[in-house]
């Protein structure tokens, strides 16, 4: 059965996701899933961050509806980004790429053909006008080159990889969760080369310096401790054990980090 995701920033109160899943349903009887509704609002970048870290986890051929979009009702574009292995729907604002970048080997193409469309097409609302019918349609095996003609000049976002060299990792913040952890582009695969766990770490963000601890969880701090850890995305995080870290380094995405080993 062939699967349809879906994220957003509207959250579950109002009939937006409803109204998406009944276009969809209405054209195609694939299986619908939600990634998320609880996108801070407006947030591209970390709607990105989310539909980056979740595509792994969809088979082949997977459809994702991605709408978080300030920028509906203007000049802004929607396109269709396929990959070598899924598929990805959404608005020219970013939102797609790094998911693009990540799934590899991607095309991206405006989306400009009306029959592909909802009737009626609002000003404020193209993730049930626009978006989910044309992933329905797309599910239905309509070829790409119909629904619009491939673009170059779309609009990017990569977070990057942090790099390593000798004793230092530097890198930046790419996405604060809901807990306060700090995920930085510091690959974690990559960092195990250089340490164990229980190694003492110095951490400079932002005009802040602490010496913290490199863990495998949580919990093998005391509460209330900084850490230094691998993430479930494999990158390295820093947290405090049933506390906020971000808040506590008074830190923000784009911030930059660098780590030195002892």
């Amino acid at each position: 059965m062939k699967i349809i995701t879906f994220l957003t920033d509207f959250g579950m109160k109002g009939g937006y996701v409803a109204q998406m899943k009944g276009v969809v349903s209405s054209i195609t009887d694939s299986k619908l899933i939600d990634i998320t509704h609880n996108i801070t609002p407006h947030d591209v970048r970390e709607g990105a961050f989310v539909l980056q870290n979740s595509v792994a986890y969809f088979p082949v051929g997977t459809v994702h509806v991605a709408v978080v979009d300030p920028g509906v009702g203007t000049s802004r574009r929607g396109i269709v980004v396929t990959t070598k292995s899924q598929i990805l729907v959404g608005p020219d604002n970013g939102l797609l790429m790094p998911a693009a970048h990540f799934l590899g080997d991607f095309i991206v193409y405006e989306i400009t053909n009306n029959k592909y469309m909802l009737n009626s097409i609002s000003n404020t609302f193209h993730g049930r006008d626009i978006f989910s019918p044309v992933a329905a349609h797309i599910v239905n095996e309509v070829p790409f080159e119909e629904i619009g003609g491939r673009i170059y000049n779309f609009i990017d976002m990569d977070f990057g990889k942090g790099k390593i060299t000798g004793r230092t990792a530097t890198g930046k913040i790419i996405h604060i969760d809901r807990f306060g952890n700090i995920v930085t582009n510091i690959e974690g695969i990559r960092l195990r080369d250089f340490l164990d766990y229980g190694s003492k770490l110095m951490a400079f963000i932002g005009d802040k310096q602490q010496e913290i601890s490199f863990v495998k969880s949580y919990s093998f701090v005391e509460k209330g401790q900084l850490l230094a850890t691998i993430g479930s995305s494999n990158l390295m995080e820093l947290g405090v054990n049933q506390g906020n870290a971000a808040r506590e380094l008074g830190v923000k995405p784009d911030d930059e980090i660098k780590i030195l080993f002892y």
